[in-house]
């Protein structure tokens, strides 16, 4: 059995992942995510992985306003560490995947071998709209097909010596990019419909995954890990959680609460509009939205033995092999988790690798 893996989303953005006024406010900057990549090494955690975002939501907190360029910011944190991976996005509506695989080349060489690519397809018109960059007459199905030939170009000029293809949205006429990966990118996705975790199963080393319920994230973790199986490959799956930690649960009850107070509903409308709901329906729903709703993913609050029990339910019922974490203030946050939480996971999974007994 492999050990689990923990990482960090970091706060590429401003606001990092929580829309609200009373929250910590990390600014986005290189310097506060050098810092967190940093913290996140020395605690011990897996990974480090950014995403690629080119238009904010506006509000009294101008959420995501301020964004770095994944990529270019990766490869700077692959300077500034030594074990932890580092996970930069890319998105293949906007990169040839000639350019894409010499860039994640180039970043195999700054990280030595810790390399890994998130594919994502841009499906947000107004991030790219903005750029001139959105092919409105794309359908759904055409994304999916555009992603799975752009991933199967970059794959393949990673391992030949040329390479003729001819896709919808890109050609490649005996295309050479060298040289190739000394270690191959580990290519990671999100998606939850069934031709996204398919994509996922065929193409991709891990799987991001969510669901409304913990059936239906299990149901997910199962379908990526039995498709990637029939095709005697393996895919690790895993879920975003958000970590609040006190001292006590109740001083971890606090902190929620005081995030909840401030929600930016402004900017929280602004962002289910970017989804495609439409603005009256999103100014409506975020009318009514409730403290909670001012985190962006699931969470979980409470002591150190409080946390380290719910990210075993998660891990465990969902089949999950990992979690993706974030933090309200990373900087004070990761070391408390790395001394308080993580030890304890990981003697966890060394007393399951040696049928040991496991104790919460």
């Amino acid at each position: 059995m492999s050990a689990r893996e923990y990482g960090v989303f970091l706060p590429i953005g401003n606001g990092g992942w929580l829309v609200s006024t009373t929250a910590p406010h990390p600014d986005g900057s290189y310097e506060y995510n050098k810092t967190t990549a940093v913290l996140a090494e020395q605690a011990g955690l897996d990974f480090v992985m950014s995403m690629a975002k080119w238009r904010g939501f506006g509000g009294s907190t101008d959420h995501w306003g301020n964004t770095l360029e994944s990529m270019t910011m990766m490869a700077g944190l692959a300077e500034a560490t030594e074990k932890v991976k580092i996970w930069a996005t890319v998105h293949a509506n906007i990169h040839s995947p000639a350019i894409a695989a010499k860039m994640f080349v180039t970043l195999d060489q700054i990280s030595n071998g810790r390399a890994g690519m998130n594919i994502v397809s841009g499906s947000y018109a107004d991030e790219f709209e903005q750029m001139g960059l959105w092919d409105a007459d794309m359908s759904k199905e055409a994304r999916y097909r555009m992603v799975e030939d752009w991933t199967r170009a970059v794959t393949r000029l990673w391992t030949e010596d040329s390479v003729t293809m001819q896709s919808d949205t890109f050609t490649l006429t005996g295309c050479v990019s060298r040289p190739h990966p000394r270690v191959q990118p580990t290519l990671i996705s999100a998606g939850r419909s069934p031709r996204g975790r398919t994509f996922q199963a065929e193409l991709c080393d891990g799987a991001f995954l969510s669901g409304d319920t913990m059936p239906e994230l299990l149901e997910a973790s199962r379908d990526v890990h039995d498709r990637a199986a029939a095709l005697g490959r393996d895919v690790k799956t895993y879920a975003m959680l958000t970590v609040v930690m006190g001292d006590t649960d109740a001083d971890a009850q606090k902190r929620v609460d005081v995030i909840g107070e401030g929600l930016d509903r402004e900017a929280l409308a602004n962002m289910r509009v970017s989804w495609g709901m439409p603005r009256d329906r999103a100014t409506s729903w975020t009318a009514s939205a409730t403290g909670q709703d001012a985190f962006q993913t699931p969470y979980v609050f409470g002591s150190p033995d409080t946390v380290v029990n719910h990210i075993n339910t998660v891990v465990d019922g969902a089949e999950l092999d990992g979690l993706m974490l974030i933090f309200p203030d990373y900087h004070a946050d990761l070391p408390a988790f790395g001394e308080a939480v993580l030890p304890t996971l990981r003697a966890q999974d060394a007393a399951r690798a040696t049928g040991g007994l496991v104790r919460s």
